[in-house]
């Protein structure tokens, strides 16, 4: 795997997000770069990420500008790295930087709330898997061990009463084993680069994730857009660097789409609207900001209000799949030992 890709797993987005806030605010200050990364490091010096700010202040010695220090360095997103250079030769590191800062906070809480969202549920599955196991395992032996004390022999509909919910038991067992190693499996996969080709299955085979997805890629289209324009780039240019952000194919094919049209002399506002990328509320704002000539401003708005769409359907879906995996739970261990005490209680009824 490339050293790129090893990095971008390495440094989070909110320090990215840090990061570029110390240097919008050294930028602004006045402080010329060098000294900036001379802090940096020294700030940076106890972190993980200690040697990569080591290495880019050293390359910035080499190169002299920050853009080919990162570039030099492969160990920064592409994102950042092309920003960067458009900065720099805008004459606008400083704002460039503030955007990115903003940028990569709203993708650390994206991160955080869909990290969130798959945790509980992955927990909550591997109790479930351990109640189960010590149910079948431990807990219906010792009941049949005392229906054997009776000295009356089981029925032949009690037997089956019992036979039925081991069944279910242990269905279900193999049921919530099976889903939580897919999710380990799959959150394995992401972390090693294959993220694109997991979230394009995840997306086809539960349907929730595909309208979240769909979200999230509006967002960083619209905050890429939002801070490509500001930072004085042609529409052209910032509709080229918006697919290297997605890892929705979906979105990657709209935005090529939008970008077939825009070649075509056809106006963004109706590319977009034909591309279908944003609904129609946001698609309205965004052509009226066309004619106003505050596309960037709206689309920094956009992107948040998507940003805040996205949290709330995560948790809108943990609303929902929490309290099901509650009540799936109780009506197993349930089923279990009413498939047990059924039985039992016939045979002392019986005695007695």
């Amino acid at each position: 795997m490339a050293k790129q890709d090893k990095m971008r797993w390495k440094i989070s987005s909110e320090e990215l997000s840090g990061f570029c806030a110390q240097m919008a605010m050294m930028l602004n200050s006045g402080m010329s770069i060098y000294e900036g990364m001379e802090i940096l490091e020294q700030t940076h010096s106890a972190s993980p990420n200690a040697k990569a700010y080591t290495e880019l202040k050293e390359a910035y010695i080499q190169n002299g500008t920050l853009y080919e220090a990162f570039k030099q360095e492969s160990s920064w997103p592409e994102y950042l790295v092309e920003m960067t250079g458009i900065g720099e030769s805008t004459g606008s590191l400083d704002s460039v930087m503030s955007g990115l800062s903003e940028y990569y906070g709203r993708e650390g809480r994206i991160r955080r709330a869909i990290v969130n969202a798959v945790t509980y549920p992955v927990v909550l599955g591997i109790m479930m898997l351990l109640i189960l196991l010590v149910m079948i395992v431990k807990v219906l032996p010792v009941f049949k061990r005392v229906l054997g004390n009776f000295g009356v022999e089981m029925t032949d509909s009690g037997n089956a009463v019992m036979q039925l919910g081991i069944s279910i038991g242990w269905t279900m067992l193999i049921v919530v084993a099976v889903i939580v190693l897919t999710v380990l499996v799959c959150c394995l996969l992401m972390k090693f680069g294959f993220r694109g080709q997991v979230m394009g299955v995840l997306r086809k085979v539960f349907p929730p994730l595909k309208s979240i997805s769909s979200r999230i890629a509006s967002a960083r289209v619209a905050s890429v857009l939002s801070m490509m324009i500001s930072a004085g780039k042609q529409l052209d240019e910032a509709l080229e660097m918006v697919p290297r952000v997605l890892d929705d194919e979906v979105a990657s094919q709209q935005i090529g789409r939008v970008r077939e049209r825009v070649a075509e002399d056809t106006s963004f506002e109706d590319a977009l609207s034909e591309a279908g990328l944003f609904d129609e509320f946001y698609t309205g704002l965004i052509r009226m900001s066309c004619k106003a000539g505050c596309v960037d401003t709206t689309m920094a708005k956009v992107a948040a209000e998507y940003e805040t769409r996205v949290e709330n359907s995560i948790s809108n879906l943990i609303s929902i799949i929490e309290p099901t995996l509650v009540a799936v739970l109780s009506i197993v261990i349930g089923a279990v030992l009413l498939s047990v005490m059924l039985p039992m209680a016939g045979i002392i009824s019986s005695i007695l």
